[in-house]
């Protein structure tokens, strides 16, 4: 039970440094005098950290364990995050934004691979349990940044409040997270030795995460700047469409256990594909605020599932028979996965800057839309790989 508090808790601690910073995108704007296109390339510098990092994450995991891993990157992750609230102009703001990038990156793999080790242990379906952690600590990021914003708090100061308490509460639970050291990781691999970068499984899985980082992104990146630009509200009122956002994909997370027995994770995913589309297209295209709100509520619900339930398979894909593996099917999908934070930012900041917030937003729906054709093709693959396996066996 200690490791599923320790790890929901290790979850909730990345989603408030994501939470903390994403929703002052308004002030750190301001703070250092950028255009949205600007901006957006100054937020390349968390993506490339994130894919920087994730790219050796995997290998990284399976030599020093996962409870290391997630000591380490948190802290450097608080410590960017001063960075990001003390920065003055766009090199800095960048470089910060790679540090934690790159820190949330490493993190992030880090974290999936022990909720994977409580998966096997436990015999459950724990994975959206644990990112539902994520959306916990993204809300109280987000809400808690709409406070500061609301009482004129800057960035540096209220950044700096939140790597003091993620420090904090990084102490009391890090004994219990799983993998101090890997253990017994020379079995056979269930679906045989291949490298992921040869399995059609795993790149379709990392279409799923990649689809999804692009569309979570855009609501962390770009929501309050829609809400302050084209639907009138103010800065502490327009965080309050991430928090909706990351609340209500909370909560629909905390059911994922019972809803994934029920129906499976391909039709779990099909159906968050097409709802996440449609919440978007209403955000992107009804020009009224209270229509915004509900849109970021249901794209969270759709979202809620496609990353922890492609991480979950990615780690599954990577059984072996002594029940460990996994670390780099998951280091790989997460890579790929970024690459959505390296794209996304610049190429929603150009539409923005061009068309306006909404047109941007109606492309995140496409791209939402992509999750659906790519979920259905990985059980595919997944079954085609799982025949030959019983043939060879």
């Amino acid at each position: 039970m200690r490791d599923r508090v320790a790890v929901f808790t290790v979850f909730a601690l990345n989603g408030l440094a994501i939470g903390s910073w994403a929703t002052r995108t308004p002030a750190l704007a301001a703070q250092v005098h950028a255009t949205p296109g600007v901006f957006g390339l100054a937020l390349l510098g968390a993506s490339v950290g994130m894919l920087s990092a994730a790219s050796v994450a995997g290998r990284v995991v399976e030599r020093f364990g996962a409870r290391v891993v997630v000591a380490g990157t948190t802290v450097l992750a608080a410590v960017a995050l001063v960075l990001i609230g003390f920065a003055p102009g766009i090199p800095l703001l960048a470089g910060a934004l790679f540090a934690v990038g790159a820190s949330v990156g490493m993190l992030d793999v880090a974290m999936n691979v022990a909720a994977v080790a409580v998966e096997r242990r436990t015999r459950r379906p724990l994975m959206p349990v644990f990112h539902a952690g994520f959306s916990v600590g993204a809300l109280a990021g987000s809400l808690a940044a709409g406070l500061a914003a609301g009482h004129g708090w800057s960035p540096a100061r209220h950044l700096t409040t939140a790597a003091v308490v993620a420090v904090a509460v990084l102490l009391l639970v890090v004994r219990a997270v799983p993998g101090s050291r890997p253990e017994h990781a020379t079995g056979p691999v269930v679906t045989g030795h291949r490298a992921p970068i040869r399995r059609p499984v795993l790149w379709l899985l990392a279409a799923v995460a990649l689809c999804s980082a692009v569309a979570e992104g855009a609501a962390a990146d770009w929501s309050a700047l829609l809400m302050t630009a084209e639907r009138g509200v103010g800065q502490g009122a327009a965080a309050l469409a991430f928090a909706g956002f990351q609340l209500v994909m909370a909560l629909a997370r905390l059911t994922g256990p019972w809803v994934q027995r029920r129906f499976g994770p391909t039709r779990c995913l099909v159906a968050g594909a097409a709802l996440a589309t449609a919440g978007f297209l209403a955000t992107a295209t009804i020009p009224a605020a209270a229509v915004a709100y509900v849109g970021f509520a249901l794209a969270g619900a759709g979202l809620a599932a496609s990353f922890p339930l492609a991480l979950s398979l990615a780690g599954d894909a990577g059984k072996r028979g002594d029940g460990t593996g996994g670390e780099r099917e998951i280091g790989f999908v997460s890579a790929i996965a970024y690459t959505g934070f390296l794209a996304g930012p610049p190429v929603i900041g150009g539409i923005a800057q061009g068309i306006g917030y909404g047109a941007a937003f109606v492309f995140v729906a496409l791209v939402a839309a992509l999750i659906l054709p790519a979920a259905v093709a990985a059980r595919s693959s997944r079954r085609r790989e799982e025949a030959r396996q019983a043939a060879v066996g």
